[in-house]
């Protein structure tokens, strides 16, 4: 009998060990690029539709900022950015989708604060795009300051910071509105575009974009107020360190090369300098990329195919882009912005 208890007790122990290592295996998993390399591919989250930022085409084509960072990512391991998969997540599934497993990262505009990265057990390894929430109003309300909302009707998402910021200005401003809360953006918009509401709050980035799809883009005004901070980062699961620091470094390797003047153009040139900042990025001297289970040229590979950070910022949301969003904040720390990124050394 004293034998059957003492086994007993053992098996129990065996399986509660068992029952916690595998609940520790599902809120860290620390296997993410070895299952990446195996598979062949990059699971990227991405915003279901948003312009300029990660949008379709009608042949299943994927554009813009967050997707090329992406295709960053999968540059760096395969040296091929095709390599990238996307699966399209609205704002109220993403965080789950990716605890669960189902992409590997996501790089959709999600904003980095304290209380996703505890309640959720996520890292956000370093800021992609600063960003702000602001307002866009018809143009024929003739309204030039968020001051003057007083008595809008305000269409906005649940479940995002952008419905705790509207509260949180409104109330510290002493104004009152009307809350039109949806649960998709895309009902979001249309609740405005059908004259639901007379005010529609989003980050700045979301507005332009937004505005671009509206029937008449003229006719409606984005607010200059920005009420908010809003540090737009890629997403990863917490206690992967090594695939953190692969997802972190990709984009401070674009921001290291646009500073120092490497673009998908003259990257052939770049591998040929002597300056030891460049040979460093490039990897003709040392072993960097090595040291993140990558190959010594991982940002040679994410400059070829995809450019640098300014290259990729100009072509889908800056200047040269339908969206002709000012880079602002999100300009190098040396043209008067707060881009800065740790150097390769």
């Amino acid at each position: 009998m004293r034998t059957f208890r003492g086994g007993l007790l053992i098996g129990l122990a065996v399986a509660v060990a068992v029952a916690a290592a595998a609940i520790t295996y599902e809120r860290y998993d620390t296997r993410t690029l070895k299952r990446t390399m195996r598979r062949g591919e990059v699971l990227c989250g991405v915003n279901t539709g948003l312009p300029g930022f990660s949008i379709p085409d009608d042949k299943g084509n994927w554009t813009g900022f967050d997707v090329d960072f992406c295709r960053a990512v999968a540059s760096a391991i395969f040296d091929d950015p095709s390599k990238a998969k996307f699966v399209p997540l609205d704002a109220n599934e993403r965080f789950r989708e990716l605890q669960n497993r189902k992409v590997d990262i996501l790089s959709r505009n999600s904003t980095w604060s304290m209380s996703r990265e505890t309640s959720y057990d996520l890292y956000f390894p370093a800021v992609a795009y600063y960003d702000g929430e602001g307002f866009m109003t018809p143009s024929a309300r003739n309204i030039d300051s968020a001051l003057a909302l007083d008595g809008s009707k305000v269409c906005v998402q649940g479940g995002t910071t952008t419905e705790l910021n509207l509260a949180d200005y409104f109330r510290a401003n002493n104004i009152k509105y009307t809350e039109m809360k949806f649960p998709k953006l895309d009902d979001v918009v249309k609740a405005y575009g059908s004259g639901q509401c007379d005010t529609l709050t989003a980050d700045v980035s979301q507005l332009y974009a937004i505005r671009l799809n509206l029937a008449k883009p003229g006719d409606h005004t984005i607010l200059p107020d920005v009420i908010s901070k809003e540090p737009l980062a890629p997403v990863v699961r917490e206690r992967d360190d090594d695939w953190m620091l692969i997802v972190k470094w990709t984009l401070y390797a674009m921001i290291n090369a646009e500073e120092l003047g490497i673009t998908s153009k003259n990257i052939d040139e770049a591998l040929k300098s002597k300056k030891p900042d460049v040979m460093r990025l490039v990897g003709t001297e040392g072993d960097y990329g090595e040291q993140l289970g990558l190959t010594r040229d991982w940002a040679a590979r994410i400059i070829r195919h995809v450019g640098n950070y300014g290259e990729v910022y100009e072509r889908n949301v800056g200047s040269g882009s339908k969206l002709g969003i000012p880079r602002g904040l999100n300009q190098l720390w040396s043209a008067g912005g707060i881009q800065y990124a740790p150097p390769i050394r």
